[in-house]
């Protein structure tokens, strides 16, 4: 029958279509489509093999379109949300900290970023305090050469979840929360150094880049 032929020219025509789409939604949508459409003409054709791949494509591309959109769902969300790092401590190794210790100087090779879980600590070359709650060290993940551009002193004993930026990088990729958060923190500190050699009045947000 002729719209059983027309089926299947349709099927032909949403496969190419998945080549010519560049974004992931549209094309796994597309593909959905394909599947179907070619899995109901198999079997009206009695094309098992063609039928049995359908079967196999169809719920792959749901699977894969149901996990772009929540992908999705949560970049929009933390765009434009604040971001907790407390899911961060299965994955840190957590170090103590004696007042009067420097954890780094300007200049040495920067390995590992630090998120402040007590005690405080001051920014040396800047002369800044930070306390709980607060990360440092992430700029060094993008400085030339990975070098600190800020040494790190302990002026009260606390404890630091310590990160290596070879950690870090998987989490980057793995929370796209955390990846959001990352580049807001890089940014919003970039922006605040550039204040502070301007001569604007630094805070304690400002320099923690190191």
């Amino acid at each position: 029958m002729w719209w059983i032929d027309g089926l299947g020219y349709l099927g032909a025509v949403l496969t190419i279509a998945t080549y010519a789409v560049n974004t992931m939604i549209p094309l796994r949508i597309i593909g959905i489509c394909s599947s179907t459409t070619f899995l109901i003409y198999s079997l009206l054709t009695s094309d098992y093999p063609t039928a049995f791949m359908d079967c196999l494509l169809l719920p792959l591309n749901g699977v894969k379109l149901f996990q772009m959109v929540q992908l999705t769902r949560q970049v929009k969300a933390a765009a434009s949300s604040d971001f907790s790092m407390e899911w961060l401590r299965p994955f840190a190794a957590r170090q103590k900290v004696a007042a009067g210790e420097v954890l780094f100087r300007k200049g040495d090779a920067a390995e590992a970023m630090f998120y402040i879980d007590s005690g405080r600590f001051r920014l040396i070359e800047a002369g800044i305090e930070l306390t709980a709650g607060q990360i440092v060290g992430e700029l060094g993940l993008v400085a030339p050469g990975n070098a600190r551009t800020q040494g790190l002193e302990c002026i009260e004993r606390g404890e630091l979840l310590r990160v290596s930026y070879s950690d870090f990088r998987q989490l980057y990729f793995q929370n796209p929360k955390f990846g959001f958060y990352f580049l807001r923190l890089i940014s919003e500190r970039l922006l605040k150094n550039a204040e502070t050699a301007a001569g604007a009045k630094p805070s304690a947000d400002a320099v923690a880049a190191q």
